[in-house]
C-alpha cells in the first residue's frame, strides 16, 4: 500500500514495476548520441502523413504499440492508457492511440507530462484499480513551433536562450510486482512562477518548480544528492540547468555530481545547432530508454527522475501572461 510521507509525496512500499519502455523519435534525435537506444528511428519527421499533426500521432501509435509487444502483453491486458502532449486538446495522443479501445486518461503537465503520466499510472496500479497501465507522452518540433511561436516557413532567428522541441514519443508500461526498476516513491510538483514572460526561455521559467520539487522530496524523504546515482531534470537546457544549481545552491544543496538534464543529453550541442538544448514532452519520454536500460544493466541502482513543463498557451504568452513552472518527480530503484 502506498504511504503518504510529509507534504507532496507518496511512498511505494512494494514498489510498482517498469515492466518496459519504449521510444520512437526524429532524424534529429538519430543524429544525437542517444540515437542507439531509441527503439524506432525514422527519416522523415512527416512518418509518411499530410501534416505534422498526423505525424506526431503516428509516433505515439508506434511507441504505445512497442511498449505493449516488449512487455509479452496485449492490449486487453491493459487496464488504462495515460498519455499527453503539445497540441491543443492533446490531439496527437487522442488520434495516436484512438483505435486501441483502451480506457483513457487525456494529460496535460506541459513538458513534464510523461512524468505525471508515471505519477498516476502507480497510483491507479497500488490502489488495485488496475494491473497493467500504459503511461505516454510525445511532441513534434514543426507541430509544436507553428503552435507555440512562428509558422516554420517564416524562418525566424531563435534566440540563444531558446531550445529544440523534440520530435518523437516516448511510453512505459507499469505493472503490478515484477523484479523490473520499480517506482518506489513519488513528489508531486507545484507551480512555481518566477515571472518569466519569454517564451524562448522555458528553461528559466521550469527552473525555480525543479528546485522546489527536488527540496521538498529531500525533505518529505529525509535524502539528499548523495543517496541517488543520478538525478534526471526534463528539458531545463543549459540556461535553466545553470539556473537550477544556482537556486538550489542557495538553499545549501549541491546536486552538480548528480544532476544530469535530458535535454542536455538528447543532442549533441556542439554539433547540432539546438542552441540551449532539447524541449518538448518527448524530450524525457525518449530519453527514459537509455535511463531504463542503464538501471537494468546496473549501471544506476537508484535514481530521480524529474520531467519539466512549462505552463502557457498561445493565448497567454501573447497577452503577456507569466509562464509558469511544473515539475513531477519519480523516485526509481533497480530491483535484482
Amino acid at each position: 500500500m502506498a504511504l503518504k510521507v510529509g507534504l507532496t509525496s507518496v511512498k511505494f512500499e512494494k514498489g510498482i514495476s517498469i515492466k518496459s519502455v519504449s521510444s520512437a523519435a526524429g532524424t534529429m534525435e538519430g543524429e544525437g548520441p542517444l540515437g542507439g537506444y531509441i527503439d524506432i528511428l525514422v527519416n522523415d519527421n512527416l512518418y509518411g502523413k499530410k501534416t505534422w499533426e498526423k505525424a506526431e500521432a503516428e509516433f505515439v501509435k508506434k511507441a504505445v504499440e512497442t511498449a505493449v509487444g516488449k512487455a509479452c502483453l496485449g492490449f486487453g491486458d491493459i487496464d488504462y492508457i495515460l498519455a499527453g502532449d503539445l497540441q491543443n486538446q492533446s490531439a496527437a495522443s487522442c488520434y495516436g492511440i484512438k483505435d486501441f479501445g483502451l480506457p483513457f486518461f487525456g494529460l496535460y503537465g506541459a513538458c513534464s507530462t510523461f512524468g505525471e503520466g508515471l505519477a498516476l499510472g502507480s497510483i491507479l496500479i497500488d490502489s488495485g484499480c488496475g494491473k497493467n497501465v500504459v503511461c505516454e507522452a510525445s511532441s513534434h518540433f514543426s507541430a509544436a513551433e507553428k503552435q507555440f511561436r512562428f509558422p516554420n516557413e517564416l524562418g525566424n532567428q531563435r534566440p540563444r536562450t531558446s531550445t529544440w522541441t523534440v520530435t518523437g514519443a516516448g511510453a512505459a508500461v507499469l505493472s503490478e510486482g515484477g523484479d523490473t526498476p520499480c517506482i518506489t516513491g513519488i513528489t508531486t510538483g507545484r507551480i512555481v512562477d518566477l515571472g518569466i514572460t519569454d517564451a524562448n526561455n522555458m528553461g528559466a521559467a521550469m527552473a525555480p518548480a525543479a528546485a522546489d520539487v527536488i527540496l521538498s522530496h529531500f525533505k518529505d524523504f529525509g535524502t539528499d544528492a548523495n543517496s541517488y546515482d543520478r538525478i534526471f531534470t526534463g528539458d531545463l537546457g543549459s540556461v535553466g540547468s545553470g539556473l537550477l544549481t544556482e537556486l538550489l545552491s542557495e538553499k545549501g544543496c549541491d546536486i552538480t555530481r548528480q544532476h544530469r538534464d535530458c535535454g542536455m543529453l538528447i543532442y549533441d550541442t556542439e554539433k547540432q545547432d539546438v542552441h540551449a538544448g532539447g524541449s518538448g514532452c518527448a524530450c524525457s519520454a525518449v530519453t527514459f530508454s537509455m535511463i531504463y536500460k542503464k538501471l537494468l544493466k546496473g549501471e544506476y541502482n537508484k535514481i530521480l527522475f524529474i520531467p519539466t513543463g512549462a505552463l502557457m498557451n498561445p493565448t497567454s504568452v501573447a497577452q503577456g501572461e507569466n509562464i509558469m513552472g511544473i515539475c513531477h518527480l519519480i523516485m526509481i530503484e533497480r530491483r535484482s
